[in-house]
Parts: structure tokens; C-alpha cells; sequence
């Protein structure tokens, strides 16, 4: 681990690390908005832009395991300002993408690569190394509420540029605007990792892995947090197109998505503050089962832009409460050395979850017309989570034979 002594200041890391989360995220939570622009500009259907969405959460999921190597080896800073990068060049491939495999190249690969570099895995590792482990999860409520403000702030904002400047222009415009992260990654540069000298360690990467993966609570950690892939990515890409196909006008869908994210700011923080003194476990279970009811009753009453506020109000409580919980779980059973690798490998499984939300609810509506399936499995999914969730044990590994004493490995 690094040095304890030399350690960034908790408020400096929250800051600089909220206002990356804030774009990164804010960016990402908008692009379902474009699936309609973009797949009427282009003669594309919605399954095509569904996939490139699919192969870029899936892109995250592959590559946050590799950034989160990286950024527990190397520092947080260098990973951080190549996700920038790649993320303008992602924005800008998206806005001059003349073909569907153009397309998901830069929607899907490019982007999906520069989420990886530029989250919650590469940040929550910052925060494991940086903040007391008694305002750990505090913390990580913090920062993704940043992502949850990210949301309230960008995805209008992204709205109104689609609406003044056409979605291309739009694209390059926020291709310029996340160069900002550049400058912010420089105050995450941590001093145990000065000169890009690896971290010293009690465990090789391949011994973290090998003890997560044959620990059961890591296994039903991954599997809720699949479910949450698949509910929310689902709901954010595929809900404008929904409530435009049943006569709402483009605005309720801004509206709602703002809705989402501003109050999932209140939900992740609440989320976190509450895992400084309640089992996580039951957080979890709470969260996933909450969401198949709000889902159920959406579907039940009358569609109208009242019941997609409330909707969206009560499922931002619950959008992203599941990150610090998971994350700070993660780091309470296995320590910090390795957490944004493992917690890289658990948002893997997030981000399967989100390739089949978000594919499907495009293959499915080719097929059926209709969104209506995909809503009947993610319920049953959300009481799923719920159950896998409960049995998961919260407290420190107990590893009996020490392992051999790695230097960077």
C-alpha cells in the first residue's frame, strides 16, 4: 500500500475526484438522447445504436479491470488523463461516424475504454488510499453523488445542445468539454506514487484474484450489481424513446432523466452515510427490491408526465445508492491495495448486465415493437438482487497463512 504518511487530503481528493465524476458521468447519462437524432439522421435502426451503447458498457466493464491494475500499480493521474483523451476522441468519432461499425467503434469502444479511466473504480481507489476507512463509505457517497449531479447538470444541458446546434456540432462541443478532466487529474497525482514507482504491497495481483474469486460474497456481490447494470442502463438509454412512442413530448424525457440524477444526488449520499452504520447487506437488498416495485407500479398507472417525474424521483433515490455501498463492501472485506482492480472486476459484472439491458431493450423492440418484456425482466431481476444480496458476509477476510510479500506485482 502507500505510504500512510503520505496521503492527499481527504477534501482534495472528494473535490477534484466529484468534478471528473460529474463530467464523465454527467456526458454518459445523456446519450439517450441522441438515439433518436442520430438513428433518423443516419437511416440506422435502434438496435444499432442499442448495440454501440451495449459494446461501450461492455468496453468499460473489460478495461476497468486493466485501469484499475494500472491505477493501484501506477497512480490514479496517468489513467485518469488517458481516459480524457480517449473520451474526446470517442465524442468526436460518434459526431462524424458514417457507419454502423464507425459508429460503434467510437460510441462503443472508444468511449466504453474512456469511462474506464475516467470513474467510479479508478476514483473509489483514490478514495480507499486517501480517506480513514471510518469515512470510507461516506466518501464514496460523496463522489457518486458527483456522478448523480453530473446527471442533473449535463443531461438538460446536453438537451439543449442537440436542440441549438444539431447533434453532431453537439458532440464536438462536449468532445472539447471533457479536456477539462486533463488539468483536474493533476491534484489526484498521489505521493506514494511519485515517479510512477509502484506501490508495495502484502499481496501479487494474482493472489487478490485468486482469494476474491473463491470468496462467496464476492460472488454475490458481482451478481447484484449485473442486475444493476442492466436496470439502469436500460432505463436511461431506452426511457426517452419509450415515452416519445406513447405521445410525451422530448422535454418529459430531459425532465426525467434530470429528475433521475438529481435526486440520486440525495439517494448516494444517503446510501453512503448509511453504511457507516448499517449493514450494507441490507442497503443492497433494500435498493434492488425498491426498484422492482417503483418499476411495477410505472407500468401499472396511467403514462403521463406526472407519473414520469415521480418515476424518475423515486428511482433516483435509488440509481447509483448501490455504488458506494457495493464499493465500500468490497474495500471493508479485502482492504485497499487492489480495490479498484476488484472493484473493477465486480463492475465488469455491472457492465455485462448493462450490455443485455441495453441491447435487448433495442433487439426486443425491433422484434416485438414494444419495451415491454425487457420492463418484466428487469423487475424480476431487482427481487434477484434483493435475495442474492442478504447472505453476503461484510466483515474483514480472515487469511490464515500470510501471503509471500510482493513488491509492484
Amino acid at each position: 500500500m502507500t505510504n500512510p504518511t503520505k496521503m492527499l487530503s481527504t477534501n482534495q481528493v472528494l473535490l477534484c475526484g466529484a468534478c471528473i465524476l460529474t463530467l464523465s458521468m454527467g456526458i454518459r447519462h445523456g446519450f439517450g438522447l441522441w438515439l433518436q437524432p442520430i438513428t433518423q439522421s443516419q437511416g440506422w435502426t435502434r438496435e444499432t445504436f442499442a448495440f454501440a451503447i451495449a459494446i461501450q458498457n461492455l468496453a468499460w466493464g473489460v478495461f476497468g479491470i486493466f485501469a484499475g491494475m494500472l491505477s493501484d500499480r501506477f497512480g490514479a493521474f496517468r489513467v485518469i488523463v488517458a481516459g480524457s483523451v480517449f473520451y474526446a476522441l470517442g465524442l468526436f468519432g460518434m459526431a462524424h461516424a458514417s457507419t454502423p461499425l464507425q459508429f460503434t467503434m467510437s460510441a462503443g469502444v472508444l468511449i466504453g475504454i474512456a469511462q474506464a479511466g475516467t470513474t467510479y473504480a479508478v476514483i473509489y481507489g483514490v478514495i480507499g488510499r486517501n480517506v480513514p476507512a471510518e469515512r470510507r463509505s461516506w466518501a464514496m457517497g460523496i463522489a457518486a453523488a458527483a456522478g448523480s449531479f453530473g446527471q442533473f447538470l449535463m443531461v438538460p444541458v446536453e438537451g439543449q445542445l442537440i436542440e441549438r446546434l444539431g447533434w453532431q456540432e453537439a458532440l464536438t462541443a462536449l468532445a472539447l468539454a471533457v479536456l477539462v478532466v486533463v488539468p483536474l487529474a493533476r491534484w489526484l497525482r498521489e505521493p506514494g506514487f511519485a515517479g510512477g514507482a509502484p506501490a508495495q504491497r502484502e499481496q501479487s495481483i494474482w493472489q487478490a484474484v485468486q482469494e476474491a474469486f473463491r470468496y462467496r460474497s464476492f460472488q454475490l456481490l458481482m451478481a447484484g450489481y449485473f442486475v444493476c447494470g442492466f436496470q439502469v442502463v436500460f432505463i436511461g438509454v431506452h426511457m426517452p424513446s419509450y415515452l416519445k412512442d406513447h405521445g410525451l413530448s422530448p422535454q418529459v424525457a430531459s425532465y426525467a432523466l434530470g429528475l433521475i440524477g438529481l435526486f440520486n444526488i440525495a439517494g448516494t449520499y444517503g446510501a453512503g452515510m448509511l453504511g457507516q452504520r448499517l449493514p450494507k447487506k441490507k442497503i443492497l437488498a433494500f435498493i434492488y427490491l425498491a426498484r422492482a416495485a417503483a418499476i411495477s407500479v410505472f407500468l401499472l398507472v396511467p403514462l403521463s408526465p406526472a407519473s414520469v417525474y415521480v418515476f424518475s424521483s423515486v428511482m433516483g433515490l435509488l440509481w447509483l445508492s448501490t455504488v458506494p455501498v457495493t464499493n465500500a463492501t468490497v474495500a471493508q472485506i479485502f482492504g485497499v491495495a487492489h480495490l479498484s482492480m476488484l472493484s473493477g472486476f465486480v463492475f465488469f459484472s455491472h457492465q455485462i448486465g448493462s450490455f443485455l439491458g441495453v441491447w435487448l431493450g433495442g433487439y426486443l423492440y425491433d422484434k416485438t415493437g414494444s419495451y415491454d418484456v425487457v420492463w418484466y425482466i428487469a423487475i424480476a431481476l431487482g427481487v434477484f438482487a434483493a435475495i442474492v444480496n442478504l447472505p453476503v458476509k461484510e466483515s474483514a477476510i480472515q487469511r490464515t497463512t500470510p501471503p509471500l510479500r510482493a513488491v509492484g506485482a
